[in-house]
């Protein structure tokens, strides 16, 4: 049995790195049935080109899809496309959600005409001890810098398309030669050029390119779990008036209070994540349905769980076997 890690999906085909080898491999069929999705970061066992087992995560997130992340290196553009602080904040409270640090990495410095933009992003974001770089993949600036943060790391680098992230990776090692795109000038939103996360081992450290998006919403999480995503909330979290506040409106908010601390760029962010989340909320309530899972615990084994209608056919199906027993005189 040969352990090692998935560095790229495709299709049904899992690309699993052992021994300086790249080993097309395949999911056994137990484990599709018991519902286990690998992604491309995952440790697993595997033997005769057949992956018999994933191994336990220290992190992951589902979008982009990718496990054992030791930073997220958010990327976006200062220009061309302009910044976009709600996806920023989208992205580093994403990255808060499921415990992985951010980098905030801005894309594109050579594009200003000034440096008012630059300053306006140290002041909202450096108070809050998030690690920043600024780069031009274009100019190769701050290039050595972002070496120093992705050293001895595995990182994964997302950001909405046309940001620079595939012309940031040719910046550190130009021999990859990764497709890059023209921001459109019609839509003046860029183009998909990565279709797929996949682990590029360069030196010392190791990148997941992954596909731009920008459909990123809070749609999975109750809003009274939204201020912990925003640090800048957390030293006034439960000191306000009601237990359930949600710092919109209501009398005694501590965070309200103290709103002349928090970026209105953060709290407009906020706002928009709150409303995701109550409209989540409401869909849980009136709703949601209950949909038997496929599959089922033993102790701490995950097996492949017989739906309700699968059970009630088998039994359907023994008891026909029994009747016609009894017709031919098989069973006394």
């Amino acid at each position: 049995m040969n352990k090692g890690q998935i560095f790229k999906i495709h299709s049904d085909f899992y690309y699993v790195y052992y021994n300086n080898i790249l080993h097309e491999c395949k999911l056994r069929e137990i484990l599709k049935k018991q519902g286990t999705k690998p992604f491309v970061g995952d440790f697993v066992l595997f033997e005769n080109t057949a992956i018999t087992e994933v191994l336990p995560r220290a992190n992951f997130i589902p979008r982009p899809a990718v496990a054992n992340v030791d930073q997220l290196i958010i990327v976006s553009a200062l220009k061309n496309p302009d910044l976009n602080y709600l996806q920023l904040n989208r992205y580093i409270a994403f990255a808060k959600y499921y415990k992985i640090t951010p980098v905030l990495c801005f894309n594109k410095d050579d594009l200003l005409l000034d440096d008012v933009l630059l300053k306006e992003v140290q002041s909202i974001y450096a108070p809050l001890n998030y690690k920043l770089v600024f780069t031009s993949a274009k100019e190769n600036d701050g290039i050595s810098d972002l070496l120093d943060i992705l050293a001895d790391k595995t990182s994964a680098l997302c950001g909405t398309s046309g940001v620079g992230k595939s012309s940031l990776i040719n910046a550190i090692n130009p021999k990859l030669s990764l497709k890059t795109k023209e921001i459109s000038k019609k839509t003046l939103k860029g183009t998909h050029t990565t279709r797929h996360c996949e682990i590029i081992p360069i030196d010392n450290f190791r990148i997941i390119d992954t596909p731009g998006f920008s459909n990123l919403k809070f749609d999975f999480l109750f809003p009274r779990d939204v201020d912990s995503l925003f640090v800048e909330m957390l030293p006034f979290k439960g000191h306000c008036k009601y237990p359930d506040c949600l710092h919109i409106s209501e009398s005694g908010c501590c965070v309200l209070e103290n709103i002349d601390n928090i970026h209105p760029s953060r709290y407009q962010s906020y706002l928009t994540l709150i409303e995701e989340a109550e409209n989540y909320k409401t869909k849980v309530k009136y709703e949601g349905n209950k949909i038997e899972g496929k599959s089922k615990f033993s102790g701490e084994k995950k097996l492949a769980k017989i739906s309700a209608k699968s059970r009630t056919t088998a039994r359907k199906t023994h008891k026909q076997s029994i009747y016609k027993e009894l017709e031919n005189g098989n069973i006394d």
